[in-house]
Formats: structure tokens, sequence, C-alpha cells
């Protein structure tokens, strides 16, 4: 067994199943510069506390179309299937996400699925396009990408959206811009990097039990953090407009959170920090949602 604080983990993502937490993320070593190694799982039976594992959720086939930049995996289940949407840096080409699917369960092995816009095995976001961190979302009965336009290439970053085919295999249309990151007041630019230089990272899409449509996602604030953040749907749908909290939602150098619900019926945030290599670990905070308002207690399992 091994505690939370000793697995080293970014971008952390949790489906309680049965009860147990499965626990995904960028498990390689090293993100940054390394090759990819792939994406592992670990189990908690009942308890955020302690996991076993890691166990192989991803592991790249021979001839895999990329070698690099493995980050962020987000498991759904979709019409009895589960599937994995994660960022990849192709051999040659863009960074951006793909679809892995599973047929053997949650825990996979999770093996390359979709198709890029010329049909061939690679990431489902536009080819000439630098982006990252799909989250999935249904919205009236279809299927959606959420996605970063990242500001390596845009400069101020964009949160995006895309419809995907009915089996999640490719892009069932064009791109769409929900809103940049400058529009968030608490979103400030990076510091030594050209003017204009704003951050989107981590987009994940939680309905609260009011109907109220909220839009996790990440950046950088006034002091240099890491931050998260919420918006709102005004409309209640994906296409918005979206309004954004003054303040992030947590503002102490972590970030790149999901919400999921805990046995006890709590719901629970999820984020990385310290957002340093190799300090980043996973922690749970709790998240109460009221009055088209989410905010957390102070306090970290």
């Amino acid at each position: 067994m091994l505690h939370i604080k000793d697995i080293q983990i970014r971008d952390p993502f949790v489906v309680p199943r049965d009860g147990c937490y499965y626990l995904f993320g960028s498990t390689d070593k090293d993100i940054w510069r390394s090759p990819g190694e792939g994406f592992d799982v670990y189990i908690g039976a009942g308890s955020l506390d302690e996991f076993d594992g890691p166990f192989p959720a991803f592991r790249p086939p021979d001839g895999f179309w990329s070698e690099k930049n493995f980050w962020a995996p987000e498991v759904y289940l979709y019409r009895g299937t589960y599937y994995m949407f994660a960022t990849f840096l192709p051999k040659k080409g863009r960074r951006g996400t793909a679809a892995l699917k599973s047929e053997a369960g949650l825990m996979g092995p999770y093996v390359p699925w979709s198709l890029n816009a010329h049909g061939a095995p690679g990431n489902i976001t536009p080819d000439e396009w630098d982006c990252l961190d799909g989250a999935f979302f249904m919205e009236e009965g279809k299927p959606w990408m959420v996605f970063c336009h990242e500001w390596r290439q845009v400069g101020d970053g964009e949160i995006c959206a895309m419809p995907l085919t009915d089996d999640l295999r490719q892009a069932a249309g064009e791109p769409r811009l929900l809103f940049r990151s400058s529009e968030a007041p608490w979103s400030y630019e990076l510091p030594a990097h050209a003017s204009g230089s704003y951050v989107t990272d981590g987009p994940f899409m939680h309905r609260a039990q009011d109907g109220t449509l909220f839009m996790l996602w990440s950046a950088f604030g006034k002091d240099g953090n890491y931050c998260i953040g919420a918006a709102r749907s005004e409309d209640g749908t994906l296409h918005g407009p979206w309004k954004q909290d003054a303040a992030p939602l947590y503002g102490a150098d972590g970030g790149h959170g999901m919400i999921f619900r805990d046995f006890n019926g709590t719901l629970r945030l999820a984020i990385h920090s310290p957002n340093s290599h190799p300090h980043e670990r996973a922690f749970f905070i709790e998240v109460q949602e009221a009055g088209g308002v989410l905010t957390l207690s102070q306090d970290r399992l």
C-alpha cells in the first residue's frame, strides 16, 4: 500500500466505482523531457489516503505515433465502454488530445482509438493547432470534447469545444471558442514571456444539483501561483456565454482540477499541488455548491 503523499502524480482524475477509488493521472516520472512510458492507475479500497498500485492502464504499442508528453488522462464511461482522453505529442506534428478505448473495463488496458483529420491514428484536435487537456462532455445527447488551444500558439490561451462522432473516434465539426484566459479577472500574464501570454489548462465540466453548469480550468494568478478557477454557463449549456469568477477557487499553487463524489456523498475537488516537479501530489478538498457558486473547505484529506 502507498500513502497518497508518496505518489508523484499530476492532473489527478478519480473514478469512484464499486467501493473503490480509481486514481489516474500523469504518472511518468519526467513528463516534460523523457520518453513517454504510459499511464498508471492506483486503487483505493474505500480510502483516499492509501492506494494499491501502480497498475499499467496504458502502454504505447509498437509503432505508436507519439513518443513523449503523455499527459492528463481522463476516463469516462460512454455506452457501456470506458474511454480515456489524454494529451500526446506526435512524432511529427503538434501536441493535442486523443481518445483511447478499453474493452476490458475501467483499469484497461486502453488502446489507441482516435483518428486525426486525415483518417490516420492520432489526435482528435486540429493538426495545425497546439492543444492539450481534452475533457469529454455530453450536450443534448451528443458527445463533445472541451480542450485548450495553447497559449504558446495563440498568446491568450483559449478554451474550445468540438463535436465528436458517435463512436468518439473523430471530430464531427469545427472547434468553437468558448472563452479566453484573460476574460477571468484572476488570470494574469506569465512573467518573463511576451505580453499577452495567458495560460489555459485542464478544463473539467461539472453539473451541479441545481442544474448550474460549471467549468473548472487552470491558469496562473498575480503572484505567479498555479490556480484553479470556476466559470458558469449563463444559459446552462456548453456553448454559454461563460461567466468567470472574480477570484480563483484555489490559489495556493495547485491546479488541474476535477470534481467527484466520494462514498460518503461529499463532493471533492482533486488537484495536484505544488506545481513544481517532482514534488506534485494529489489532494482532495471538500466542495460545496449553493446558489450557483462553488466554495471549498480549507481542509485537505
